[in-house]
Protein backbone atom coordinates (compact mmCIF):
# COMPACT_ATOMS: atom_id res chain seq x y z
CA UNK A 1 0.00 0.00 0.00
CA UNK A 2 1.49 3.83 -0.91
CA UNK A 3 1.78 5.82 1.98
CA UNK A 4 0.18 9.23 1.84
CA UNK A 5 2.53 11.81 1.32
CA UNK A 6 1.61 14.11 4.03
CA UNK A 7 2.38 10.78 6.00
CA UNK A 8 6.27 10.36 4.94
CA UNK A 9 6.23 13.98 6.48
CA UNK A 10 5.41 13.14 9.74
CA UNK A 11 6.88 9.85 9.67
CA UNK A 12 10.80 10.20 8.38
CA UNK A 13 11.58 6.56 9.15
CA UNK A 14 15.21 6.13 10.62
CA UNK A 15 15.50 2.98 9.41
CA UNK A 16 18.73 2.37 7.82
CA UNK A 17 20.23 -0.51 5.82
CA UNK A 18 23.76 -1.30 4.20
CA UNK A 19 23.49 -1.50 0.70
CA UNK A 20 26.00 -1.27 -1.98
CA UNK A 21 26.41 2.38 -3.93
CA UNK A 22 28.07 1.74 -7.30
CA UNK A 23 31.95 2.56 -7.48
CA UNK A 24 33.36 3.74 -10.62
CA UNK A 25 36.79 4.65 -10.98
CA UNK A 26 37.67 7.20 -14.64
CA UNK A 27 40.94 6.34 -14.36
CA UNK A 28 42.51 6.62 -17.92
CA UNK A 29 39.00 7.46 -19.40
CA UNK A 30 39.76 7.41 -23.03
CA UNK A 31 40.94 3.55 -22.76
CA UNK A 32 38.13 2.56 -20.75
CA UNK A 33 35.45 4.27 -22.23
CA UNK A 34 32.95 1.92 -23.14
CA UNK A 35 33.55 0.07 -20.04
CA UNK A 36 32.37 3.28 -17.64
CA UNK A 37 29.67 4.03 -20.25
CA UNK A 38 28.42 0.42 -19.15
CA UNK A 39 29.03 1.10 -15.69
CA UNK A 40 27.07 4.59 -15.57
CA UNK A 41 24.08 3.45 -17.06
CA UNK A 42 23.86 0.58 -15.06
CA UNK A 43 23.99 2.15 -11.89
CA UNK A 44 21.78 5.17 -13.23
CA UNK A 45 19.24 2.56 -14.02
CA UNK A 46 19.24 0.39 -10.93
CA UNK A 47 20.72 2.30 -8.14
CA UNK A 48 20.41 6.23 -8.79
CA UNK A 49 23.74 7.05 -7.17
CA UNK A 50 26.99 5.87 -7.72
CA UNK A 51 30.23 7.58 -6.73
CA UNK A 52 33.17 8.77 -9.07
CA UNK A 53 36.98 7.79 -7.98
CA UNK A 54 40.33 8.26 -9.30
CA UNK A 55 39.12 11.40 -12.10
CA UNK A 56 41.95 13.47 -13.41
CA UNK A 57 40.22 16.92 -12.87
CA UNK A 58 39.05 18.42 -10.31
CA UNK A 59 41.84 16.66 -8.19
CA UNK A 60 42.09 15.62 -4.31
CA UNK A 61 44.29 19.09 -3.56
CA UNK A 62 41.65 21.22 -5.63
CA UNK A 63 38.68 20.24 -4.04
CA UNK A 64 40.61 20.71 -0.96
CA UNK A 65 41.07 24.16 -1.71
CA UNK A 66 37.56 24.96 -3.14
CA UNK A 67 36.59 23.45 0.71
CA UNK A 68 38.90 25.95 2.35
CA UNK A 69 37.81 28.99 0.88
CA UNK A 70 34.28 27.63 1.19
CA UNK A 71 35.20 27.35 5.03
CA UNK A 72 36.67 31.08 4.94
CA UNK A 73 33.29 32.53 3.39
CA UNK A 74 30.75 30.73 5.80
CA UNK A 75 33.31 32.36 8.82
CA UNK A 76 32.23 35.34 8.29
CA UNK A 77 29.57 37.63 10.40
CA UNK A 78 26.13 36.98 9.02
CA UNK A 79 26.22 40.70 8.10
CA UNK A 80 28.43 40.33 5.42
CA UNK A 81 27.17 36.64 4.39
CA UNK A 82 23.57 38.84 4.16
CA UNK A 83 25.53 41.80 1.44
CA UNK A 84 24.66 38.70 -0.78
CA UNK A 85 21.32 37.51 0.28
CA UNK A 86 19.75 34.49 -1.72
CA UNK A 87 17.49 35.28 -4.53
CA UNK A 88 15.05 33.01 -5.50
CA UNK A 89 14.17 33.80 -8.62
CA UNK A 90 17.66 33.88 -9.38
CA UNK A 91 18.54 30.67 -7.07
CA UNK A 92 21.63 33.01 -6.19
CA UNK A 93 22.97 34.00 -2.85
CA UNK A 94 23.39 32.88 0.43
CA UNK A 95 20.34 32.22 3.18
CA UNK A 96 20.28 30.30 6.44
CA UNK A 97 17.90 28.00 7.84
CA UNK A 98 15.19 29.28 5.68
CA UNK A 99 15.32 26.22 3.17
CA UNK A 100 12.27 24.13 4.55
CA UNK A 101 11.24 20.57 3.28
CA UNK A 102 8.35 19.82 2.25
CA UNK A 103 9.20 16.25 3.49
CA UNK A 104 9.70 17.59 7.13
CA UNK A 105 7.95 21.06 7.17
CA UNK A 106 10.84 21.83 9.50
CA UNK A 107 13.79 24.22 8.11
CA UNK A 108 17.19 22.33 7.22
CA UNK A 109 19.57 22.71 9.72
CA UNK A 110 22.21 24.45 7.39
CA UNK A 111 23.54 27.55 5.46
CA UNK A 112 24.11 27.87 1.63
CA UNK A 113 25.91 29.65 -1.21
CA UNK A 114 24.37 29.47 -4.45
CA UNK A 115 26.84 30.49 -7.28
CA UNK A 116 26.14 30.18 -11.24
CA UNK A 117 29.42 30.40 -13.55
CA UNK A 118 27.77 33.47 -15.84
CA UNK A 119 26.37 35.16 -12.87
CA UNK A 120 30.25 36.21 -11.74
CA UNK A 121 30.34 39.61 -12.37
CA UNK A 122 26.91 40.80 -11.67
CA UNK A 123 27.08 41.52 -8.19
CA UNK A 124 25.55 37.81 -7.18
CA UNK A 125 28.77 36.38 -6.11
CA UNK A 126 30.13 38.04 -2.70
CA UNK A 127 32.59 40.66 -3.08
CA UNK A 128 33.18 41.52 0.48
CA UNK A 129 37.01 42.24 1.21
CA UNK A 130 37.28 40.05 3.77
CA UNK A 131 37.47 37.02 1.90
CA UNK A 132 40.31 35.82 0.02
CA UNK A 133 41.74 37.32 -2.99
CA UNK A 134 41.24 34.18 -4.70
CA UNK A 135 37.77 33.31 -4.08
CA UNK A 136 36.53 34.42 -7.05
CA UNK A 137 39.08 32.88 -9.34
CA UNK A 138 39.41 29.54 -7.74
CA UNK A 139 36.06 29.18 -7.66
CA UNK A 140 35.20 29.94 -11.13
CA UNK A 141 38.01 27.30 -11.69
CA UNK A 142 36.73 25.00 -10.23
CA UNK A 143 33.37 24.65 -11.67
CA UNK A 144 34.43 24.77 -14.99
CA UNK A 145 36.25 21.47 -13.98
CA UNK A 146 33.59 20.26 -12.26
CA UNK A 147 30.99 21.37 -15.60
CA UNK A 148 33.49 19.73 -17.67
CA UNK A 149 33.40 16.30 -15.87
CA UNK A 150 29.61 16.64 -15.47
CA UNK A 151 29.24 17.07 -19.32
CA UNK A 152 31.23 13.85 -19.23
CA UNK A 153 29.35 11.80 -17.43
CA UNK A 154 26.35 13.08 -19.07
CA UNK A 155 27.54 11.98 -22.70
CA UNK A 156 27.41 8.49 -21.60
CA UNK A 157 23.22 8.88 -20.87
CA UNK A 158 22.63 10.71 -24.15
CA UNK A 159 24.48 8.24 -26.21
CA UNK A 160 22.28 5.58 -24.12
CA UNK A 161 19.05 7.44 -24.62
CA UNK A 162 19.76 7.45 -28.79
CA UNK A 163 21.19 11.29 -28.73
CA UNK A 164 24.46 12.60 -30.00
CA UNK A 165 27.05 12.23 -27.68
CA UNK A 166 27.34 15.85 -27.18
CA UNK A 167 23.02 16.21 -27.16
CA UNK A 168 23.89 16.63 -23.06
CA UNK A 169 26.56 19.93 -23.71
CA UNK A 170 24.75 21.69 -26.01
CA UNK A 171 21.75 21.57 -23.50
CA UNK A 172 24.04 22.97 -20.95
CA UNK A 173 25.98 25.81 -21.65
CA UNK A 174 27.23 27.74 -18.49
CA UNK A 175 28.31 31.32 -19.97
CA UNK A 176 25.43 32.72 -21.24
CA UNK A 177 22.22 34.56 -19.73
CA UNK A 178 19.75 31.65 -19.42
CA UNK A 179 22.21 29.38 -17.79
CA UNK A 180 20.70 27.18 -14.58
CA UNK A 181 23.85 25.44 -13.41
CA UNK A 182 24.24 26.13 -9.84
CA UNK A 183 27.49 25.39 -7.44
CA UNK A 184 26.41 25.31 -3.87
CA UNK A 185 28.62 25.51 -0.58
CA UNK A 186 27.27 23.91 2.25
CA UNK A 187 27.57 24.60 6.27
CA UNK A 188 25.60 22.26 8.42
CA UNK A 189 26.02 24.03 11.72
CA UNK A 190 27.86 23.02 14.30
CA UNK A 191 25.72 21.35 16.83
CA UNK A 192 27.96 19.68 19.56
CA UNK A 193 25.86 18.86 22.84
CA UNK A 194 22.56 19.34 20.98
CA UNK A 195 20.06 16.53 20.76
CA UNK A 196 17.33 17.85 18.01
CA UNK A 197 14.45 15.24 18.19
CA UNK A 198 14.05 13.19 14.78
CA UNK A 199 11.61 15.49 12.94
CA UNK A 200 14.79 17.53 12.88
CA UNK A 201 17.50 16.56 9.75
CA UNK A 202 20.43 18.59 8.57
CA UNK A 203 18.63 18.08 5.27
CA UNK A 204 14.96 16.56 5.29
CA UNK A 205 14.58 13.95 2.29
CA UNK A 206 14.11 15.16 -1.05
CA UNK A 207 14.97 14.78 -4.52
CA UNK A 208 17.15 17.05 -6.55
CA UNK A 209 15.55 18.85 -9.62
CA UNK A 210 18.42 18.50 -11.93
CA UNK A 211 19.91 16.01 -14.44
CA UNK A 212 23.46 14.94 -12.30
CA UNK A 213 24.36 16.31 -9.22
CA UNK A 214 28.08 16.24 -8.15
CA UNK A 215 28.56 16.03 -4.36
CA UNK A 216 31.70 16.77 -2.98
CA UNK A 217 32.30 15.54 0.72
CA UNK A 218 34.56 16.00 3.32
CA UNK A 219 36.75 12.60 4.91
CA UNK A 220 34.77 12.19 8.12
CA UNK A 221 32.01 14.23 7.73
CA UNK A 222 29.02 11.95 7.41
CA UNK A 223 25.68 11.85 7.56
CA UNK A 224 24.28 11.72 3.92
CA UNK A 225 22.03 8.73 3.26
CA UNK A 226 20.00 7.48 0.12
CA UNK A 227 16.50 5.92 -0.32
CA UNK A 228 15.54 3.54 -3.65
CA UNK A 229 11.59 3.10 -3.98
CA UNK A 230 10.94 6.16 -6.49
CA UNK A 231 9.56 4.90 -10.22
CA UNK A 232 8.12 8.05 -11.91
CA UNK A 233 9.66 11.64 -11.70
CA UNK A 234 6.71 12.92 -10.88
CA UNK A 235 5.78 10.95 -7.52
CA UNK A 236 7.19 11.27 -4.10
CA UNK A 237 7.76 7.57 -3.87
CA UNK A 238 10.57 6.29 -1.44
CA UNK A 239 11.07 2.93 0.22
CA UNK A 240 11.57 2.08 4.07
CA UNK A 241 14.96 1.39 4.37
CA UNK A 242 17.90 4.31 3.98
CA UNK A 243 21.84 3.59 2.91
CA UNK A 244 24.17 6.28 4.69
CA UNK A 245 26.82 7.32 2.20
CA UNK A 246 30.57 7.02 3.98
CA UNK A 247 32.47 10.83 3.17
CA UNK A 248 35.51 10.62 1.38
CA UNK A 249 37.43 13.63 0.47
CA UNK A 250 38.66 13.71 -3.53
CA UNK A 251 35.38 10.90 -3.89
CA UNK A 252 32.41 12.62 -6.04
CA UNK A 253 29.12 11.52 -4.65
CA UNK A 254 26.92 11.63 -8.10
CA UNK A 255 23.12 11.16 -8.27
CA UNK A 256 20.19 11.20 -10.71
CA UNK A 257 17.67 14.37 -10.77
CA UNK A 258 14.37 14.62 -11.67
CA UNK A 259 14.80 16.24 -14.97
CA UNK A 260 16.98 13.41 -16.42
CA UNK A 261 14.51 10.95 -15.06
CA UNK A 262 11.58 12.87 -16.73
CA UNK A 263 14.35 13.32 -20.01
CA UNK A 264 14.69 9.71 -19.89
CA UNK A 265 10.98 8.66 -19.70
CA UNK A 266 12.07 7.40 -16.15
CA UNK A 267 14.83 4.98 -17.10
CA UNK A 268 17.15 6.59 -15.01
CA UNK A 269 15.86 7.11 -11.18
CA UNK A 270 16.24 10.22 -9.77
CA UNK A 271 15.90 9.06 -5.68
CA UNK A 272 15.08 10.46 -1.80
CA UNK A 273 18.13 11.22 -0.16
CA UNK A 274 18.72 13.38 3.05
CA UNK A 275 21.61 15.06 5.58
CA UNK A 276 20.87 13.64 9.49
CA UNK A 277 21.27 15.27 12.62
CA UNK A 278 24.42 13.30 14.30
CA UNK A 279 23.02 12.69 17.79
CA UNK A 280 25.69 13.45 20.88
CA UNK A 281 28.63 11.06 21.09
CA UNK A 282 29.00 11.37 17.11
CA UNK A 283 30.76 14.22 15.17
CA UNK A 284 28.51 16.99 15.59
CA UNK A 285 30.83 19.79 14.02
CA UNK A 286 30.69 21.27 11.58
CA UNK A 287 30.22 19.31 8.21
CA UNK A 288 30.80 21.38 4.77
CA UNK A 289 29.28 20.02 1.52
CA UNK A 290 30.02 21.36 -2.20
CA UNK A 291 26.96 20.47 -4.88
CA UNK A 292 27.51 20.80 -8.58
CA UNK A 293 24.12 20.95 -9.86
CA UNK A 294 24.13 20.66 -13.82
CA UNK A 295 20.56 22.15 -15.03
CA UNK A 296 19.65 22.77 -18.83
CA UNK A 297 19.53 26.08 -20.17
CA UNK A 298 16.37 27.92 -19.81
CA UNK A 299 15.08 27.21 -23.23
CA UNK A 300 16.17 23.79 -24.16
CA UNK A 301 12.91 21.43 -24.62
CA UNK A 302 13.10 18.64 -22.39
CA UNK A 303 11.21 15.15 -24.00
CA UNK A 304 12.53 12.12 -23.61
CA UNK A 305 12.99 9.66 -26.77
CA UNK A 306 9.80 7.59 -26.11
CA UNK A 307 7.69 10.49 -25.71
CA UNK A 308 6.34 9.92 -22.54
CA UNK A 309 5.71 13.27 -21.41
CA UNK A 310 4.84 16.25 -22.82
CA UNK A 311 7.83 18.46 -24.04
CA UNK A 312 8.42 21.60 -22.10
CA UNK A 313 11.38 24.56 -21.54
CA UNK A 314 14.15 23.63 -18.92
CA UNK A 315 13.07 26.37 -17.25
CA UNK A 316 9.23 25.67 -16.83
CA UNK A 317 10.22 22.42 -15.71
CA UNK A 318 12.07 23.43 -12.64
CA UNK A 319 9.07 25.69 -11.85
CA UNK A 320 6.30 23.22 -12.29
CA UNK A 321 9.01 20.47 -9.94
CA UNK A 322 9.03 23.69 -7.39
CA UNK A 323 5.32 23.95 -7.16
CA UNK A 324 4.68 20.39 -7.45
CA UNK A 325 6.75 19.46 -4.34
CA UNK A 326 6.21 22.65 -2.25
CA UNK A 327 2.15 22.82 -3.21
CA UNK A 328 2.12 19.50 -1.27
CA UNK A 329 4.23 21.78 1.95
CA UNK A 330 1.33 24.39 1.42
CA UNK A 331 -1.07 21.82 1.81
CA UNK A 332 0.00 20.27 4.38
CA UNK A 333 0.17 23.78 6.30
CA UNK A 334 -3.57 24.72 5.13
CA UNK A 335 -5.17 22.06 6.65
CA UNK A 336 -2.99 22.04 9.92
CA UNK A 337 -4.56 25.56 10.11
CA UNK A 338 -7.98 24.24 9.96
CA UNK A 339 -7.96 26.48 5.76
CA UNK A 340 -8.39 25.41 2.16
CA UNK A 341 -5.54 24.76 0.21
Amino acid sequence: MTVPYEQKIRSQTPATKSRAIPRISLHDYEARKSIIQAQIIEAAENSGFFILVNQASPSVSEIEEVFDLTQSFFALPESIKAETSFIRTENAGWESKSQIRPSTGLPDQKESLSLQYHRRHSGLWPSHPALPDEFHPKISEFMVKSHNLGMQILSCFALALGFPEDFFSKAHVVNVDDAQSTLRLLHYHDITGSQFPPSYWRAGAHTDYDCLTMLYQRTGEDGLEICPGREAHTSFGMGDQWTPVKAKTGEIVCNIGDMLMAWSDDRFKSLFHRVRCPSVGENQRSRYSLAYFNQANKNVEIQGPLGKYPAMTAHKYLMDAIKRNYGQLEKMKATQNGTSA
